[in-house]
């Protein structure tokens, strides 16, 4: 293999085990230069949390339950990126406020690491949210982006999403529903 071809990713969901990765690439995804318009956090709210919250995401979203987390992992055991899907029924109250509709998966909490961008990872990080979500019998997925968070509305339309005609108003401003068909 040359340097150029990318290294082999595996697309799998994260284990109970695995919280000190989970903090970490969280920590990573809020010290992107847009995390302001894309997380719900600070990173210093986020590195302020005990190591038992971080033990409760993880398995949580190993779990089985309504909420999945996937990671893409290098041959070297490096996370490049991850998404995590939150199984939403008709009447709850959605995490981002409002009731919900109808049955679906809400994809949150995507990122990829800078140098890991532009190699499919994303895409395959969806596939398996989105497989997940079609096993639990939903037949369609949402997310929400910053309608000034450019690069994620344009790697979200690659990814198959398209806007809902839903907005909202967040702290950080106004936000765009995108949805897919699963």
């Amino acid at each position: 293999m040359t340097t150029n071809e990318p290294r082999p990713v595996t697309v799998r969901r994260v284990r109970a085990d695995e919280w000190r990765e989970v903090k970490e690439l969280r920590l990573a995804a809020l010290q992107d230069p847009v995390a302001h318009l894309a997380f719900l956090e600070t990173h210093d709210e986020a590195a302020a949390k005990p190591d038992g919250f971080w033990r409760g995401r993880a398995e949580g979203a190993a779990s089985g339950g309504p909420v999945a987390q996937y990671v893409a992992v290098d041959d070297d055991g490096r996370w490049l990126g991850t998404v995590t899907g939150l199984l939403e029924e008709p009447g709850q109250d959605s995490a981002l406020g409002g009731a919900v509709q109808r049955r679906q998966v809400h994809l949150v909490g995507v990122f990829v690491r800078p140098e890991a961008r532009g190699a499919g990872i994303l895409q395959r990080l969806f596939a398996a949210a989105q497989g997940w979500g079609r096993e639990q019998g939903v037949e369609l997925a949402r997310l929400c982006v910053h309608v000034d968070n450019s690069r994620a509305r344009a790697a979200y339309l690659k990814a198959g999403f398209a806007p809902s005609g839903t907005t909202f108003t967040l702290d950080a401003g106004e936000e765009l529903e995108m949805v897919r068909p699963l």
